[in-house]
């Protein structure tokens, strides 16, 4: 995969409060931690499930690797 999952979630950005995918890359551009060069499915996972916040769940991570997936692969 070329593009990152991080600059593929930024385009949910912007979307409105009910937005799962919208507060999920929110969330992931105001985290300075967040891997975001990575393409890689379990770097992003481990980091998902490490992090435990609200707005970065692992439910929505796995709809949007999905996505990305389809778009990349």
């Amino acid at each position: 995969m070329n593009q990152s999952f991080y600059s593929y979630v930024q385009t949910f950005r912007g979307g409105g409060k009910n937005d799962e995918k919208s507060m999920f890359a929110e969330a992931a551009f105001h985290d300075h931690s967040f891997p975001k060069q990575s393409t890689d499915f379990h770097i992003l996972s481990r980091y998902i499930e490490e992090k435990v916040d609200e707005e970065m769940s692992a439910r929505v991570f796995d709809e949007l690797w999905y996505l990305y997936e389809l778009k990349y692969n």
